[in-house]
């Protein structure tokens, strides 16, 4: 179309506005219901990110909703009114979209202005809560109740120990004075590493500083305010290495986000790969735009965790290769500076008596040196642990029946209100699936109760051109298929049977990958379950079944199985433990 005037075009020209092909200006309204906004999304989107953006992100309407709330010069206008005045921020901003004002209010206070163009530059800005409304990740990030954050602060704070406060004071002077630095918070479990991530959290937040919140497993960022796991929230590929980079672009929101946080607090850092971090380091350099020599884009990140814990898990791989691949023998670690916490704050609980906090010590010394090599002796196929007899099941007819046994007791004697908190408690660790799986239908096989079979509907992913019409990949050798973090083909279950969850829902909610439920009610197609792990421990939720793919496996096809994304979880892998609180375990060691 024509342009009524040159001063008009010669804005559109100066923007770098597409002045070409266009048509009619004609704004579509959308209209829903409570709680019905539309959601669009791609073949290939992740669901989990889908739903998540679909939650935080408002629709034309809400947005006008809000959009009165925070602007009163809006409330004169009706909502067909609103195209004339305002513009719809979807996705990423500009310069010329924050500025917030219409073609025609730019032409008129040029006008105004004999046409100078500075005018523009010198327009009043709209605050902050106005252009980042549209990137629904600072939106979130920007919700704590400040006061509330600063009364939880001002508890906490009180309450760290000598060392604690030490590393708190340098992070936050780090941060506050806009120094930028790389920490790792070393110490082992029961120093209060999750304590000081809260404080620090409380202590910028009732700044209107935003402080993003990671860990390397679900159940790990769920002990986080506000926490998410590290692939999520940083959008790292599942399998990186030294060619890859994270999935985000400048200015997108993701990146949008990076630029805004004042603090990335990283927990349980070890397990991941050394390649995670350098992903995100060269990520962050390219996106943010600024401090490209310095390490994170110049951004302050805290490590947290222990060396002790579980290294990267790399398939088929040797000692030698696995250390090679954790976060010491990245480049990055030279920047790091190694921060200690060395007191166990288990032991000050006042809960425990003398006799118990003395024998929490010893044990906890023994750990730390069986962790450090300090008990290490010559391995000629003797025992290298001094295990009480109490505690040692060896010799036995069935190991399986005594393990069950020594941690779980008599299932016909369970009470309903009290077997949930057994389980709660209580598990069985495994080193292998295979042995995690015949632990679990063994003891299914025990619990009282009607059983329940659910099969899955294999098919070939529709994305995998090259195998969809393949005859070979049939539904019986599809079914047959068993790949850890996989569903069962058949999925034996009962009620108050133990689960635990394949893969995130609703981080958020609480309901991640190695969340654990308890089965209250079974339908054909959902199952209803008491959540048994973490704050939202009592609840019921309500589990679909899903399509689901194998996150890593080296089958030369794609395929998804519908099934629920569940396990049993009377006994679990050592490494599915890692993040969660139980009383008592038993270690199957055969």
């Amino acid at each position: 179309m024509k342009l009524k005037n040159t001063l008009t075009a010669a804005i559109w020209r100066i923007f770098k506005f597409p002045i070409q092909f266009r048509t009619t200006p004609i704004q579509r309204l959308s209209f829903h219901v409570e709680g019905k906004k539309p959601c669009y999304f791609k073949l290939n989107d992740d669901i989990e990110e889908v739903l998540e953006k679909s939650e935080n992100e408002d629709s034309q309407l809400t947005a006008w909703f809000y959009l009165n709330t925070v602007n009163v010069s809006a409330n004169q206008y009706l909502y067909s009114e609103i195209p004339g005045h305002f513009t719809w921020q979807d996705l990423n901003l500009t310069d010329a979209d924050k500025r917030n004002y219409t073609l025609i209010e730019i032409e008129k206070l040029m006008v105004m202005n004999g046409g100078s163009l500075s005018t523009i530059e010198n327009m009043p800005q709209p605050s902050r809560e106005t252009i980042d409304h549209s990137n629904h990740f600072i939106v979130e990030e920007m919700k704590y109740n400040r006061e509330e954050q600063k009364e939880k602060h001002d508890e906490w704070v009180k309450m760290l120990t000598l060392e604690q406060k030490e590393i708190y004071d340098e992070i936050l002077d780090a941060v506050l004075n806009d120094k930028g630095g790389v920490f790792f918070v070393y110490g082992f479990g029961g120093t209060g590493k999750t304590f000081m991530w809260k404080t620090l959290s409380a202590a910028l937040r009732y700044r209107g500083m935003i402080v993003i919140n990671t860990a390397s497993s679900g159940i790990a960022s769920l002990l986080l305010p506000g926490g998410r796991t590290a692939h999520s929230r940083f959008r790292i590929p599942i399998t990186p290495d030294d060619s890859t980079s994270c999935t985000m672009t400048p200015n997108d929101d993701v990146s949008n986000l990076m630029d805004e946080a004042s603090l990335i607090i990283w927990d349980d850092a070890p397990m991941m790969s050394k390649y995670c971090f350098e992903n995100l380091d060269r990520s962050l350099k390219d996106c943010i735009g600024r401090g490209r020599n310095k390490p994170f884009g110049g951004k302050v990140v805290v490590f947290g965790g222990d060396f002790r814990q579980i290294l990267p898990v790399i398939n088929g791989a040797g000692r030698a290769e696995i250390v090679l691949s954790s976060l010491n023998a990245s480049y990055l670690w030279e920047h790091c500076k190694v921060l200690k916490l060395t007191k166990n704050m288990r032991l000050l609980s006042n809960k425990l008596n003398e006799d118990e906090a003395r024998d929490i010590e010893e044990f906890s010394k023994w750990i730390l040196d069986v962790g450090d090599g300090k008990i290490a002796e010559p391995n000629d196929g003797e025992a290298l642990i001094d295990i009480p007899a109490e505690f040692l099941i060896t010799d036995v007819d069935d190991p399986i029946e005594a393990i069950s046994r020594a941690i779980y007791g008599d299932f016909a004697s369970l009470q309903t209100k009290k077997d949930a908190k057994i389980f709660q408690e209580r598990a069985i660790l495994a080193p292998r699936n295979d042995d995690v799986n015949t632990i679990n239908q063994i003891m299914l096989d025990k619990l009282p109760g009607e059983e329940k079979s659910f099969l899955s509907c294999d098919s070939i992913d529709p994305t995998d051109l090259d195998s969809v019409d393949n005859p070979v990949f049939t539904p019986d050798f599809l079914n047959s298929i068993k790949i850890s973090g996989l569903p069962n083909h058949n999925l034996r279950l009962k009620v108050r049977a133990p689960i635990m969850l394949l893969r995130n829902l609703d981080p958020k909610g609480g309901l991640c990958n190695g969340t654990r439920l308890q089965i209250t009610q079974m339908a054909d197609h959902v199952l209803e379950a008491m959540v048994i792990t973490g704050d939202r421990s009592g609840d019921l939720v309500l589990i679909p079944q899903t399509f689901i793919k194998p996150s890593d496996t080296k089958l030369p096809f794609k395929m998804r199985r519908r099934q629920f994304p569940i396990a049993l979880a009377f006994a679990m892998t050592i490494n599915k433990s890692q993040g969660q609180s139980l009383n008592e375990v038993g270690l199957f060691l055969p």
